[in-house]
This record gives structure tokens, sequence and C-alpha cells, in this order.
């Protein structure tokens, strides 16, 4: 089982590894958009056949309430560790559809990159290790270590089915060490590991005034219109410094130490590379923080969608009877998804007027996650990245959301390794996102490294761990 053996196979096979992404690509599987149910499962069965065809045993595609979950395993090298490889195969909704370059679910390669809806969030991640696994099994013939593959069509609407199906089955799911491809790195060539995620929360406000539209010459000045309502409470969800102006919103924020922070500093993105990034000149939040500190370290709150009244073209001389906006919090370790829940209903509730209804949605939250960055299994992802990218990768947080990571740690007990290959500029979850198949290729360099590694023990170099733990805390 040598893996220059596989790393050549790899190479050898990179067209047609990106054909075959492509093919994964095509199917617009928008879990959040019940019209395109069809093609989530349409793209779970391509990906089961898939894993069937490059020799993972017991492929499955696995029912859950909503859609399906892909389950498929090599557990043949005894006595060797077992990793459990996550990933999901759902995408965003492609919107809006006129500031694509190419259509997003005809995925073109333009350059060095391949364009289309998924292909970085989280297909072509995803595929990464897929391809590990192939090379190793059509060159060797076996694996250096057990593997287990788990892959979802809920991560886009927060995983919903994920968590009890683990529960039920986490003697069959048992393993020593999970990976999950689905964070960025800081740039080409400047690999990165997660040790922090922010968790989720999403919610609708929905504000109901008259039974239907009004004329707003005969009620303009007589009645309050949803859409003012809603303006006049999303107004007040902020204050003029950019802090959360919810009460008690802040109050399990902890405060990160100033080691972490000169950190962080240190390796992570700068304030110019996160506008550049954005497009942006000027930024806006929290003076007190970096960007980076900003996206990272503190809880955010955006409004991600406004409905209401007329939005055909030219003037319509309406009062609409309804508006809606859409929220989306990202929270920091220590803040419960449940508990800002309450406290946004109790502050909605605070805000309405009697003029109107006003009403709360909100949909099951994701937990923020930590990870030990001393763990030996990063040192080993560590040393993978070194082989595959040239240079050792920096430790970074991340202001996105996995809602595996949580349920990993606490219903498999299970360390995670968050081994990310997309870039700042791939634009996931925007228009034209795209993935950088040069990352492709050394990603899957990467994870045929990384699991030759960790077959080596399960734990790996103790002592190399620590030194790791201590650069990371070294930041002065």
């Amino acid at each position: 089982m040598h893996a220059q053996t596989a790393l050549k196979y790899s190479q050898a096979h990179r067209r047609r590894f990106v054909e075959e992404l492509k093919q994964f690509v095509r199917f617009p599987s928008i879990s959040s958009q019940p019209a395109h149910a069809n093609d989530v499962r349409k793209c779970g069965e391509w990906l089961a056949a898939h894993m069937k065809q490059i020799g993972l045993q017991r492929v499955a595609a696995i029912s859950t309430r909503r859609y399906p979950l892909v389950y498929g395993e090599w557990q043949q090298a005894a006595g060797r560790p077992t990793v459990l490889i996550y990933g999901h195969f759902d995408v965003q909704p492609a919107d809006p559809l006129d500031k694509w370059r190419s259509p997003p679910f005809t995925p073109e390669v333009r350059g060095q990159n391949l364009f289309g809806r998924g292909a970085c969030d989280d297909k072509g991640q995803l595929f990464i290790h897929l391809k590990a696994i192939e090379s190793f099994l059509r060159t060797s013939g076996r694996l250096p270590v057990n593997v287990r593959c788990l892959f979802e069509g809920e991560e886009e609407i927060g995983s919903p089915n994920l968590p009890s199906f683990l529960e039920r089955n986490a003697k069959m799911l048992a393993s020593d060490v999970a990976i999950v491809s689905d964070t960025r790195m800081l740039g080409p060539l400047r690999p990165a590991i997660n040790y922090a995620e922010r968790g989720a929360l999403s919610a609708e406000i929905a504000v109901i005034g008259p039974r239907q539209d009004l004329h707003s010459g005969n009620f303009g000045g007589a009645v309050h219109n949803p859409l003012q309502v809603l303006s006049e409470i999303l107004a007040q969800l902020h204050d003029s410094a950019g802090h959360i102006a919810i009460p008690g919103f802040y109050d399990r924020v902890l405060p990160v130490t100033p080691r972490e922070r000169r950190y962080m500093a240190r390796t992570g993105p700068s304030d110019a590379e996160i506008l550049k990034d954005a497009q942006l000149q000027e930024a806006w939040g929290e003076a007190e923080y970096t960007l980076y500190e900003r996206i990272t370290l503190r809880p955010a709150l955006a409004i991600t969608g406004i409905t209401g009244g007329y939005q055909g073209p030219g003037a319509k001389s309406v009062i609409p009877s309804h508006a809606t906006a859409k929220l989306n919090f990202r929270l920091v370790p220590t803040q419960d998804p449940a508990e800002i829940d309450r406290l946004l209903r109790a502050y909605i509730a605070r805000l309405a007027p009697p003029t109107a209804q006003v009403t709360v949605r909100s949909e099951p939250g994701a937990k923020p996650a930590l990870i030990n960055p001393g763990h030996p299994a990063i040192r080993t992802a560590s040393e993978a990245y070194r082989k595959a990218f040239g240079v050792a990768p920096v430790f970074l947080r991340s202001g996105g959301t996995i809602p595996i990571v949580d349920s990993f740690q606490k219903i498999l007990k299970l360390p995670t390794v968050l081994m990310g290959f997309a870039l700042p500029d791939d634009n996931m979850h925007a228009p034209n996102e795209k993935f950088h198949l040069p990352n492709f290729y050394r990603g899957i360099a990467t994870s045929i490294w990384f699991l030759k590694g960790i077959a080596f023990g399960r734990n790996g170099n103790r002592r190399r761990a620590e030194a790791l733990s201590n650069e990371f805390a070294a930041a002065d």
C-alpha cells in the first residue's frame, strides 16, 4: 500500500476525475427547495453508485424523513484505525441566476477553475477523499486504514435528521477519527486547518396587517404598513456601533485570551485581505475587533432576505398586506441556539406594535464547535498538508457552521479534523461558485498522505502533538 503509487495513479487520472466531478455537480440538489427534492435523491443515488464503482463496500442510500444519507465502508485493515469521512451533496440555491457567467448546474472549466453550484461546497471537497480511496484500491487493492463514508443531503438546511441517525447507529459508525472537508484555506499554497466553527440559527419574522393589499391613496397615513413595521423592527436589531441589540444576547459570550488574539493576528487573514475577498472598500461592525475576529470570535446577525409588496417593473400604489424578513445568526462557543431563539422571540414581541400581527418562525439551530488543535490526528493532517502543498498549514477559526462537528463530538465521541481546500474567492453560497482545480489535485494528495499517516498508530506521536499545541499557544 504505497502512497507514491496511489499518488501516481491520481495524477494520471486527473482529467477523468474532473469529468466525474462535473457529473456530480450537474445535479441541482438544492435541499431547501421542495421543487428539487427528486434532484437531491437522484444525486444521492448517483453518489452511491459511484462509491460502489470505486470499490467501497456495504454502500447504501439510507432514507430519512426527508433526504437520504449515503453510506459506504471498507473494513479490511485488521488492527488499523478507522477513519470516518463526512461530506454533504446538497447545495445552496443558485439565485440570482442572472449573476452567473455560465449556468450553475452546467459545470464549466475556465482556466484553472471548475465553475458550478456545489463545485466547492461541498461536492468537490467530498470527492477529494473518494478519489484518494480509489487511488489506493485501484493500485494496491487495499487501504492503509479502515474507512467509513457518510454523506448527507441535508447539511444546507441544518442536518435535521442526522443527529438521530448517529444516535441510533453509534456502534456501526464507531471510528477513531473523523475527517470533514468543507472549509477554506487562506489562499493558494496557504493551507489551513480549522479548530473552531460558529453555530447557527435561522429565523423568519412575518408581519401581517390588512386582510388584503390596500390602495395607498385611500389608506396611506391611516394604516400601519407591514413593510414599515418590519423595517422599524429590523432597524432595532443592531445599535449604531454594530452590536446586536437583543437583550441578553452576549451574556454567555466569553472573552478570548490575549494569547489567542495575538496568534490569530499573526496567522490569520488581514483586514485588507478580507475586504478584498468581499470586494469592498469599507468595513462595518464592532470597531474594537479586527475583521477576522468579527467573523470568527464574535457572534453575528445578518438580515438575509426581505419580501413584501409589489416586486414587478414600474410602480404600484398599494400598501401590502404582509411582509417577511429572514435572519441568520452565527453563534460562538457557549451560546446555545435554543436560548438565542427564546431571546429573539421575546425581543420581537416587545418591539411589535398593536397595529399589526408579528410572528417569528425558526429552524433547528446548529451548535458551535471547538477542536483541540494539539490532537495527534491534527498533527497527521498537518504533515499530510506539508507533503502535498509543500508548506505546513496554519490554524484558523472559521466564521461558518458545520453542524456535524458538534454531533461527532457529543454523540460519537470522535475527534474531528477539518481539512479544508476551498479558497476565499471560491464564492461559496454566491453566484459563480468555483473550485480551484490545483487544490482539488493537491487535496487528493493530502488525503492520500493522511490515510497513510493515520495508519501508523491511533494517536500518532504524542510528543509532536504537544509541540503543535505549544506552537498554537506561542503567539508572542
